[in-house]
């Protein structure tokens, strides 16, 4: 019996792993399917993704597009642009208009005589050209005018035979009289027009192009010319002397002005050079302090002095800038590396606005405290006090007094 038992165990055993295996396999399975999923929609989603992208740049190539277009129809219709192209075609068709008649009525005349409207027309326009080639190569204004005045001549030759080619027009069977001088005047108008505008639009596209900085040069060396005749002709004479390129101009002309004016700096002549010493000396003297008086003495032994008569207003200044001092000691005049001036340094050295102020608060303390003592000080005396003048003193008399009925 025990093996009927074990045989049926065992198939049971084999149904539950063949259910467990069934049930594992259909997890799998669901998992892959799980998964392609997950890449199909990712696939789709990069699709998506890639449409939008190629979407978004083909609007954005059809913006640059019509941007670029724009541009460029912007830049064709700028008005630089519009008057250069209108011109030539002004030009063209006043050629056009006005060659034929000639050919015309010199060819009727007689055939030989073809070549001369050409050279007629021709002339004018050469001559316009050799306007724009004297811009170019900056030739003197002299040449302009001769070509614009020859160009005048054939351009108005021209005219005169178109008129009259208008006027023969005039025939019993042809135009009316009227209708032949309106012809006349048109053609005439179209021989003289198109030359007219080309040397507009070259003299417009001259200034317009023209270098600024080379005019305002050109300006100055003209000024310079002018104004200093006797240092040209000298700068001239030695560039001249001088081999070809071996002395600049510049150079030339510096050499020139210290041998006209006796100075290295163009500019200065001796007349200014004197009245610019004469001005930094008057300037030195004015920057510079007068010596200042010796302290005063404020001691007993100074008692019998003052008992013997008044004291003059000099003294009287010393005695009280002296009391001042000795409560504010001024520092002395430094320059900018810290050690004291000479003399001859304090001439050329500006004085320092801070010293300057704490000069002007002990005259006034001086003079405010000369008042509360009953003595009476004059802004000479203040001034000299001080090594400044009297109009400083009565500068500092007055902001003492304002300082006083403020308080």
């Amino acid at each position: 019996m025990s093996k009927p038992l074990d045989y049926r165990a065992q198939a049971r055993a084999d149904r539950a792993d063949a259910a467990e295996q069934r049930r594992l396999d259909g997890i799998a399975e669901e998992e892959r399917r799980a998964q392609r999923q997950r890449l199909a929609d990712q696939r789709a989603a990069a699709r998506r993704e890639q449409a939008r992208a190629d979407s978004a740049a083909d609007r954005q190539a059809a913006a640059d597009r019509r941007a670029e277009r724009s541009a460029r129809r912007a830049a064709a219709l700028t008005p630089s642009r519009v008057y250069q192209r209108g011109t030539l075609t002004l030009v063209t068709v006043s050629a056009l208009a006005s060659l034929p008649a000639q050919v015309i009525h010199f060819v009727s005349i007689d055939p030989m005589l073809l070549p001369l409207p050409l050279s007629l027309e021709g002339a004018a326009w050469v001559m316009a050209a050799g306007v724009a080639y004297a811009d170019d190569r900056h030739l003197p204004g002299w040449v302009r005018w001769l070509l614009r005045a020859l160009v005048a001549a054939f351009a108005s030759f021209a005219a005169f035979i178109n008129y009259e080619y208008g006027l023969s027009l005039a025939a019993p069977g042809g135009l009316s009289p009227a209708e032949a001088r309106t012809v006349g005047l048109g053609l005439a108008a179209v021989s003289l027009l198109g030359p007219l505008v080309f040397e507009i639009r070259q003299w417009v596209s001259a200034l317009s192009t023209g270098d600024e900085d080379e005019r305002a040069r050109r300006r100055h060396a003209a000024a310079r010319r002018r104004h200093h005749r006797r240092v040209r002709r000298v700068a001239a004479r030695l560039t001249s002397a001088a081999p070809y390129g071996t002395l600049p101009a510049e150079a030339a002309w510096e050499r020139a002005w210290e041998i006209v004016h006796g100075t290295t700096e163009p500019g200065m002549t001796a007349r200014l050079e004197k009245r610019a010493t004469k001005a930094a000396d008057r300037a030195d003297t004015a920057r510079t302090p007068a010596a200042r008086p010796p302290h005063t003495s404020t001691g007993p032994d100074a008692a019998p002095a003052r008992a013997q008569g008044p004291e003059p207003e000099e003294s009287q200044v010393s005695a009280c800038a002296g009391g001042v001092r000795d409560r504010v000691e001024l520092p002395a005049h430094t320059d900018r590396t810290g050690e004291p001036h000479t003399p001859d340094e304090d001439r050329t050295a500006e004085w320092d606005e801070a010293e300057l102020e704490r000069m002007r608060q002990e005259a006034r303390r001086t003079y405010a405290e000369a008042a509360q003592a009953g003595r009476t000080l004059s802004a000479r005396a203040l001034g000299e006090a001080y090594g400044m003048s009297e109009s400083w003193g009565r500068k500092q008399i007055a902001a003492t007094r304002q300082l006083a009925a403020v308080s």
